[in-house]
């Protein structure tokens, strides 16, 4: 193709004359222009992006999963001894 250009969405070749990529469908319309680069805007981290850096500046050094609390379990175990007794009896 002399007349072509890579799309900025899936690199793929096509006419200069294209209204919409005919490999993904991309158009002006979902963010497909001459000046768009591959990949562009999709607002990735960095490849040196620490996620556990992130949960603590984010959370706090101290996060702790939460747990379930003594009442919920009890309630819990309530309520399935009363549907086993509805079951069975």
């Amino acid at each position: 193709m002399s007349d072509a250009f890579t799309c900025p969405a899936c690199g793929e070749e096509i006419p200069t004359d294209s209204r919409a990529c005919p490999h993904c469908g991309a158009c002006e319309k979902t963010g497909w222009n001459e000046e768009a680069s591959h990949c562009n805007g999709l607002d990735l981290p960095d490849e040196d992006f620490d996620y556990d850096e992130f949960v603590k500046t984010e959370f706090g050094s101290s996060a702790k999963p939460r747990t379930i609390s003594f009442l919920w379990w009890i309630v819990g175990i309530v309520t399935i001894i009363a549907f086993l007794l509805l079951l069975f009896l």
